[in-house]
């Protein structure tokens, strides 16, 4: 199994700029399979009420149709599950099977039988799926509680654990740093280690039970505790055997510009380093503003594309044209294009050498013109207000055009 040890003294190591991707066992989720070498998947959730049919079909076409590849939806009541029958079937005659996760809460068994006989993954939380209830005058927990208490919990999950196993079907088994069972939060404390033994706990019952379809998520709301989980995480599978493919997200990561930073330093420093196989940006927004910012992190890191790469210089003194109108309307004319790499350049000093790597490149050559090129090669010049047309008519030239 591929470990994340890299030698520091190892010049092939430190200069490569491949991500070499952690090995996992591929888990399969409706027809879309997470780890196993597949590209990373991208999930959200619904905000809907589980029991509005309608409305639950709506929002899960609407993720889907943008390139959701998973939807996830919350299951509170055992009437909310047995509701998922009907959207599961709603969406296969109005529209198309889409891979399904319920999120099963507080003491959840008899919601979980039943919501896993209608969606493709089940995602439980070793924090609350077994409801301990806190003591203010307790201190230690001894060992015999501890045990007992594990006990219940393997209760309560075999039956899960078999119903999946029987059907095919995954589990996630999703840790919240906010959310660690009593029992865990005095034996390691508020930390990355009571979070990866909260899912070890979990992980041993369903080998136990030849049960190994499982994604392992460790999510947090601060960055740093994200990072040291996950990380963490990784070494102790690698020290076990494991191989269960993880589930990205930086928990409620809030909304706006900040939202979206926070989320791409704890996902995109994780997938940077090789670790991940799904990922969900949470933000406190529609869900489907979350699925834009998924893809531009995962294609920032050459993980995936799914949309045109702009290069584009800052502009500076030299640039012959005003650089950011220009790049808005070659973006709004190629921006439905897939697996292109277009570059903007003000100026020559910068711009072949610069866009070296792109399909086609836009220059400032001279006043009042543009050079297009053709990777490092300069295919036309022409006046700057044909630009964005002539560009469009070098693509449709190479047979790399689509209509929007």
């Amino acid at each position: 199994m591929q470990t994340l040890d890299v030698p520091v003294n190892s010049a092939i190591a430190l200069t490569d700029p491949t991500i070499h991707r952690r090995k996992t066992r591929p888990v399969p989720v409706g027809s879309i399979t997470i780890g196993g070498g597949h590209p990373v998947v991208v999930q959200s959730m619904i905000n809907e009420d589980t029991l509005d049919i309608e409305g639950s079909v709506a929002a899960i076409r609407r993720l889907h149709e943008i390139g959701c590849e998973i939807v996830r939806v919350t299951v509170p009541s055992l009437a909310h599950a047995k509701a998922l029958a009907e959207i599961k079937a709603k969406l296969a005659a109005t529209y198309q099977p889409v891979p399904l996760v319920a999120d099963v809460h507080h003491n959840g068994m008899k919601i979980a039988l039943e919501v896993a006989k209608h969606v493709d993954k089940v995602r439980i939380n070793p924090g609350l799926y077994v409801f301990e209830k806190p003591s203010s005058d307790r201190t230690e927990y001894s060992q015999a509680e501890f045990d007992d208490i594990g006990a219940k919990i393997r209760a309560t999950l075999e039956p899960l654990v078999v119903s999946l196993r029987d059907q095919g079907k995954s589990m996630r088994i999703g840790v919240n740093h906010g959310s660690l069972s009593e029992r865990m939060l005095f034996t390691y404390g508020d930390t990355p280690e009571g979070m990866v033994e909260s899912a070890l706990e979990f992980i041993r019952i369903c080998e136990s039970l030849d049960f190994y379809n499982l994604v392992i998520s460790l999510k947090a709301s601060r960055v740093p505790v994200m990072l040291a989980a996950y990380r963490l995480m990784c070494q102790r599978m690698d020290a076990l055997g494991m191989d269960y493919p993880l589930h990205l997200g930086v928990t409620e990561a809030g909304d706006g510009e900040y939202g979206r930073i926070k989320s791409t330093a704890g996902i995109g420093t994780l997938l940077a380093e090789g670790i991940g196989d799904t990922i969900r940006v949470s933000l406190t927004e529609a869900p489907e503003k979350e699925i834009p910012v998924c893809y531009s992190i995962l294609q920032a890191l050459g993980l995936r594309k799914t949309m045109v790469e702009y290069v584009a210089c800052p502009s500076c003194g030299r640039t012959l044209f005003n650089l950011e109108d220009v790049l808005h309307k070659v973006r709004e004319a190629t921006k439905h294009l897939t697996g292109l790499d277009i570059a903007v350049m003000g100026c020559i000093v910068n711009g072949p050498g610069e866009m070296a790597d792109a399909d086609y490149g836009y220059v400032g050559k001279q006043p009042g013109f543009i050079s297009l090129y053709r990777g490092r090669d300069e295919i036309k010049k022409v006046p700057e207000d044909q630009g964005v047309e002539e560009l469009i008519n070098l693509i449709k030239s190479d047979d790399r055009w689509v209509d929007p």
